[in-house]
């Protein structure tokens, strides 16, 4: 009689505390996606950080480094609204939020290209399982 007492006494205290659990840490059903899409962004500003190109910004011209660490500020705004990879490119790679101009990459050619479409190539191939390639 005592043994069931306790076998009821930890089966409640468990299912209590499974329950505080989901409601302290809720999920919003894109737990292993949300982290995929961090992987992903986190990737593509890697990329932007070790490439020798310019990065132009508001007319400014920046170095890999710098133009990353930009895109990191606004993905870190922006983090809530970010489901997808490409919405991090949309919202913090394609264009000015002051200004409105386009975000602009002088790629390996000496070509001027939009910095979005650049991202857009290596967020495929990253996806691909072929990273470092860009136009």
């Amino acid at each position: 009689m005592k043994i069931d007492y306790l076998q009821a006494r930890v089966v409640a205290i468990l299912a209590i505390a499974v329950t505080a659990f989901f409601f302290l840490f809720p999920s919003n059903g894109h737990g292993g996606e949300t982290g995929h899409v961090d992987q992903a962004v986190q990737h593509l500003i890697a990329h932007v950080a070790e490439s020798d190109l310019t990065f132009i910004r508001n007319k400014d011209q920046f170095n890999g480094k710098d133009a990353a660490d930009h895109m990191q500020k606004k993905y870190a705004y922006f983090r809530d609204r970010i489901k997808t990879p490409e919405d991090f490119i949309e919202l913090c790679a394609t264009r000015s939020l002051m200004s409105g101009k386009p975000y602009l990459v002088i790629n390996e050619k000496g070509a001027m290209i939009t910095t979005n479409k650049w991202l857009m190539t290596e967020l495929v191939a990253y996806q691909n399982g072929i990273t470092g390639k860009s136009p």
